[in-house]
């Protein structure tokens, strides 16, 4: 009984993968491409993790999970620019249709759960689904003003969008974020106030991890993923997982230890598991401690200390939390290679033994009955190409 609900569990978060290839109007801050819906989903997770005291009172964690799930169903919907003429009524039916296939692959009673926290977050009318509707005007807004590259066309369309448009709500929601905003707009800078200054600077910087490519491929096999997609992609297997866990966990910072995980990436960059430089761990481990006093000594110091203790937390492996954090950073790529035909393991001639060994270990200390669901899938198919 577990093991069919575990399968039901990872077919969405398979199906979720494809939220990876739906890209946004808008562009990363550096302007290379266009972001796709599943970086942004991280990327406003670890906005209302940082500025989680602008909305006090509010349940995080809710919030956070909202975050995570707001735009799935983009999967099926697609994005619609808000700056282009658009069919209100025809998206909601699209996105209701998508809401009703893919929550539907969830066991019974977490699908409901699932889809209320979107429709609340579509209905606006809870304080963490104002919050994060409110970040999710504001994040875009700096990712696109940001953009060496703003030609005039498109600084026309964010002045629309900033003075008449959806995110014009900031001004009275968050008034100096809505004037540095319109400073960028008009290139007449208005400097933000202390600490709000470190903390757009800290998530300007995050925005980077969407650049860092990984061994593993999205399951479609049509391009490499980035760390900041697999971040959300874990923090979504971890919510909804978390039942699994070998120990009791706290949830809330499982979820917050897996937005930030990776983040020292944008330094050091991705060290596959099977490849050769996974095995020099000391001086990958120097290289990455270099990058987390970096980048985290961007936020505030009243951040600064519980986002890297919470990332050192993760780092050790040693409480049920960053156990069950590992066991989940594990499963994910594994699921990928498997939809993929074991690109990975092909590319590294990876045999089942080392499977066990680098990455089955983490996951049955972590979470054993994921192990026990996945496990005959690996033997299955190292029977049939080996």
């Amino acid at each position: 009984m577990t093991q069919s609900r575990v399968a039901k569990q990872i077919g969405f978060l398979t199906a979720a993968d494809a939220l990876k290839g739906v890209t946004r109007a808008n562009v990363l801050m550096d302007g290379s491409r266009h972001e796709n819906t599943a970086e942004h989903s991280w990327h406003l997770a670890l906005w209302a993790m940082v500025m989680a005291d602008q909305a006090p009172g509010i349940d995080l964690h809710r919030a956070i999970s909202m975050a995570l799930l707001h735009d799935l169903v983009e999967v099926d919907a697609g994005d619609h620019p808000i700056h282009l003429p658009q069919n209100a009524a025809d998206i909601a039916t699209k996105e209701m249709a998508a809401a009703d296939r893919l929550y539907a692959l969830l066991p019974d009673d977490q699908g409901p759960a699932f889809r209320t926290l979107w429709e609340d977050f579509e209905a606006g009318n809870s304080p963490e689904a104002q919050f994060i509707r409110m970040l999710d005007m504001t994040q875009p807004s700096f990712q696109e003003l940001c953009n060496p590259g703003l030609t005039p066309t498109d600084r026309d369309i964010c002045r629309a969008i900033m003075t008449t448009g959806r995110a014009a709500a900031l001004s009275d929601l968050w008034p100096p974020v809505y004037r540095h905003l319109m400073g960028l707009l008009d290139q007449t800078p208005v400097m933000l106030p202390a600490p709000l200054k470190a903390r757009v600077r800290f998530l300007a910087e995050a925005d980077r991890l969407k650049t860092t490519l990984r061994a593993t491929r999205l399951c479609d096999n049509s391009r490499p993923e980035n760390s900041g997609e697999h971040s959300w992609h874990i923090a979504l297997y971890a919510l909804t997982l978390a039942e699994h866990a070998a120990l009791p966990i706290q949830i809330d910072r499982v979820l917050q230890m897996l937005l930030i995980h990776d983040i020292v990436e944008i330094d050091a960059g991705d060290v596959p598991i099977h490849s050769a430089a996974a095995r020099d761990e000391a001086t990958q481990a120097r290289i990455e401690q270099a990058a987390a006093d970096r980048i985290f000594g961007l936020l505030p110091a009243d951040q600064c200390a519980p986002f890297r203790t919470l990332w050192d937390e993760f780092e050790a492996a040693q409480t049920p939390d960053a156990i069950f954090a590992k066991s989940i950073d594990r499963v994910q790529p594994l699921i990928n290679n498997l939809e993929t035909g074991g690109t990975s393991w092909r590319d590294y001639n990876v045999t089942r033994a080392q499977v066990e060994t680098r990455v089955g270990v983490k996951v049955q200390r972590g979470a054993p009955a994921v192990w026990a669901t996945v496990s005959p899938w690996i033997d299955a198919w190292f029977s049939a190409n080996t």
